[in-house]
């Protein structure tokens, strides 16, 4: 999922951030997201006595019995979301899940889909939350489809709990002259769909001169982009900044892509809910505040290598 001109867009999620280089936690290995199945894994904080959440009765009572708040997550963006060798669900979102869940007394159990159906899911109330590296956009909050400038749906709100933008990347010691974005004229880019990474891939294309477009191939996931580059099927691809760089570090043991040019396009990744659901967006917002005070916050950006991205408070609907 990238960063995801926009974020992942409309449905994208903008998973770029203005974030240092990252420090790659472990000997994690980038891996497949398994299947995008209905039930996904269940990854997330363990149980939480309700007794010892300070915050549990901020939660709306139906979440405070049933005890979880279901998440839908594309866990395939390493490291933000994604599987480990084991099949367990991990990532900067689920360990800041784990926190949350401490603060409130339940469970956050990730359901695995494709990112530019998560918002549906929220509206079909599939998920309580969609937690994804979703870009915070105006369009997402009004429930405007980015392409078309229509209204699709009521729109979602989001508590703001990161800082990202968008990478460039190619293969190692071959980066055929591509530095920005206007260098990708001419040239063949895996991206994410419905992601920021498109939308930006798009919105240059309109810029570049007859007979030298870009050639746009989007994949379901950020992954699967990387392997089509990595067999020499693409000269570029493009994710949020640390999608890009964990993909840098750990490909082929660090030798298979490097990043070229700046990150662009810097937002706020939100955690989405839905606008009637206004008592579940405030108790995050209280939650996440907490993690921050107490320096559990601080903790996950640091073990993830992301500390420049991380925020100082959150926010509800920061995004531009």
């Amino acid at each position: 999922m990238t960063a995801r001109s926009t974020r992942r867009t409309t449905a994208a999620h903008s998973r770029l951030a203005a974030v240092g280089a990252i420090a790659v936690a472990g000997a994690l290995l980038l891996t497949g997201c398994g299947d995008q199945t209905e039930n996904g894994d269940s990854g997330g904080s363990d149980t939480q006595s309700a007794g010892g959440a300070p915050l549990a009765d901020k939660l709306p009572q139906s979440i405070r019995d049933k005890g979880t708040i279901k998440v839908g997550s594309d866990i395939a963006y390493a490291p933000v979301e994604f599987k480990d060798d084991s099949g367990k669900t991990v990532g900067i979102d689920p360990d800041l899940a784990d926190a949350l869940g401490k603060q409130l007394g339940v469970k956050f159990e990730f359901e695995n889909g494709t990112f530019d159906t998560l918002i549906t899911g929220l509206r079909s109330k599939r998920y309580d939350i969609a937690m994804s590296a979703m870009t915070d956009t105006k369009d997402r909050q009004e429930g405007i489809d980015g392409d078309t400038g229509k209204k699709v749906g009521q729109g979602v709100d989001f508590v703001d709990y990161f800082t990202a933008g968008v990478s460039i990347y190619t293969k190692k010691g071959d980066d055929q002259g591509i530095k920005t974005w206007s260098d990708l004229c001419g040239k063949k880019l895996v991206v994410q769909r419905g992601t920021v990474s498109e939308d930006l891939a798009k919105a240059e294309n309109e810029k570049c001169p007859a007979g030298k477009k870009i050639s746009m191939q989007p994949f379901d996931n950020d992954q699967q982009a990387q392997t089509r580059l990595r067999a020499g099927g693409a000269d570029a691809g493009s994710s949020d900044f640390p999608v890009a760089a964990y993909a840098v570090k750990t490909s082929g043991g660090g030798k298979d892509f490097e990043l070229v040019g700046e990150q662009v396009e810097a937002a706020p990744y939100g955690i989405a809910v839905a606008k009637d659901n206004t008592q579940l967006r405030d108790a995050l917002k209280a939650a996440l505040d907490a993690v921050i005070a107490n320096g559990e916050y601080k903790k996950i950006m640091d073990k993830w290598g992301v500390s420049e991205g991380a925020i100082t408070e959150a926010t509800v609907n920061g995004g531009k």
